[in-house]
């Protein structure tokens, strides 16, 4: 298929898919004509590509599912190179998410703590005014 199909069959523009085939995880053939044409397996490919951009891999971070998807696997995460990648990815997300709490914790105790003392200079000023 040429690029313009695989781009609309897969949800993505032609210009994403030029990006991953310099990045080699997709892959072309050439027709005479110079064209770009695509194999049928490069459609879960281009798919588990996005799929997992979308949820913030780097396109290095995903080289192991589409190696995993090109070894004949039904899913790019099944290899143990991608369980792997899986494994730091949600460390990462859990070690971002620890942080958030800590920072939720920080803004809430800010806040109380403007709250109050917005309180106490509203109340000294109103004592003081009478």
């Amino acid at each position: 298929m040429l690029i313009g199909e695989l781009a609309e069959r897969a949800g993505t523009s032609t210009r994403a898919l030029r990006y991953y085939e310099t990045h080699g995880l997709v892959r072309a053939a050439r027709s005479a004509n110079g064209y770009r044409v695509y194999d049928e397996a490069e459609l879960p490919v281009v798919r588990e590509i996005r799929a997992l951009l979308a949820v913030g891999f780097g396109l290095d971070d995903i080289r192991p599912f589409v190696a995993c998807l090109r070894a004949g696997n039904a899913s790019g995460h099944v290899c143990p190179d991608s369980v792997a990648v899986l494994r730091r990815k949600l460390a990462e997300v859990d070690a971002g998410i620890d942080r958030l709490h800590e920072v939720r914790r920080e803004l809430r105790d800010q806040l109380a703590h403007a709250i109050t003392h917005r309180e106490e200079t509203c109340s000294r000023l109103r004592r003081t005014a009478h």
